[in-house]
């Protein structure tokens, strides 16, 4: 079947990834899953190309069930197409990453699991969401057909809970530690370019920011107000007469909690004025510091943490943490604020691509 020039030299990008044979079959499926609306199925994609009495519709199949193309490839070669359309040369790269859950089901879909929605939760109210959790990492580029910012993703990875991981006899692995796998590779497709990652919570991490620090890539997530915070690490005693000087010290004396730095009258507070969600400006006040941040186990984190409050108490105060010390508070809040991008780009695929998540209250 033929496709019109302007659409093959749009895909043409990821002809590179597939044999012959599979891409001719693959331009298929990409156009007609954009056509079709409700369930996007390869039934569906052959019906709107006008292939729904195909007699060889199992060969449609083998592309996705055999799979021997690469899910990296295409993810480089979609990542090197959307800096080369959005961004500047010599510019810096901001990414977003967030989980997303797909409603699937039946025999075949080893790997859905039941995921605690802790935005939802509560201590009365557990709510479960079941599917198929991905990791999606996306870029945040600035299209100059709009003035908001949207995040394009870039690479997705299928992570199963602890349960389906021990059915399956496989090591499980946290979300922080899918996010570090991701942002490495991003890394060697990029080497020498500054990189951002904005995350949640849930990577909210010393193990990750351990891992961004060591690759260049500066990550912006939100701080527990009760981390274990600590000082510099003081200088190496010298050893005395027939003494040792020891094993080096890794962080110096502990520092108060946020949640004591919110409530403390000595607390010096600086407004400031920040881009916020809605495209308007927001007036907040600001405390900041320097810190070590430990977790048993691992190297403390040096970060930068900025803790905001709203004047006019409409907002919960929030506390938010960067990897790189040279950062002020303000790019540190208006660099997160953009992690919202991500929310809506899942919106706009479940509105328009048919992609589906919901929950249940147990």
């Amino acid at each position: 079947m033929s496709l019109s020039p302007e659409i093959v030299s749009v895909i043409a990008i990821f002809q590179s990834a597939f044999t012959s044979p599979t891409w001719d079959k693959a331009q298929v499926l990409i156009i007609g899953t954009l056509l079709a609306r409700g369930r996007r199925t390869v039934t569906a994609a052959l019906r709107q190309m006008g292939l729904g009495q195909e007699e060889n519709f199992s060969l449609y199949h083998h592309v996705l069930n055999r799979a021997r193309w690469s899910a990296l490839a295409l993810s480089r070669l979609l990542l090197q197409a959307l800096i080369k359309a959005f961004v500047s040369v010599n510019g810096s790269l901001t990414f977003v990453i967030d989980e997303h859950l797909e409603r699937r089901w039946g025999p075949m879909i080893r790997k859905r699991g039941h995921f605690r929605d802790s935005l939802l939760s509560s201590r009365k109210k557990s709510v479960s969401n079941s599917g198929l959790r991905w990791i999606v990492l996306a870029l945040v580029v600035n299209a100059p057909w709009t003035k908001r910012c949207l995040a394009l993703p870039v690479m997705s990875v299928l992570a199963p809970s602890p349960k389906v991981s021990r059915q399956l006899k496989g090591r499980h692995k946290t979300i922080a530690q899918w996010a570090r796998q991701m942002i490495t590779k991003v890394r060697r497709w990029l080497p020498g370019i500054p990189i951002t990652l904005l995350g949640d919570g849930a990577y909210s991490a010393v193990e990750l920011g351990l891992r961004c620090q060591k690759l260049n890539v500066t990550l912006i997530a939100p701080l527990v107000l009760d981390a274990q915070l600590f000082g510099p690490a003081p200088p190496r005693p010298l050893p005395g007469r027939n003494k040792r000087a020891g094993r080096p010290p890794e962080k110096g004396a502990r520092l108060p909690k946020l949640s004591a730095v919110l409530v403390d009258p000595k607390t010096a507070w600086s407004p400031i004025t920040v881009a916020w969600y809605d495209g308007q400006r927001r007036a907040l006040e600001m405390t900041t510091g320097a810190a070590l941040w430990k977790r048993s186990g691992l190297k403390p984190l040096p970060i930068r943490w900025v803790l905001v409050r709203d004047p006019s108490c409409e907002l919960d105060p929030k506390a938010y943490f960067t990897t790189d010390p040279r950062q002020t508070a303000v790019e540190v809040v208006e660099a997160f604020v953009l992690r919202w991008t991500i929310e809506v780009t899942f919106e706009e695929s479940r509105a328009h691509i048919g992609i589906e998540t919901g929950a249940s209250v147990v």
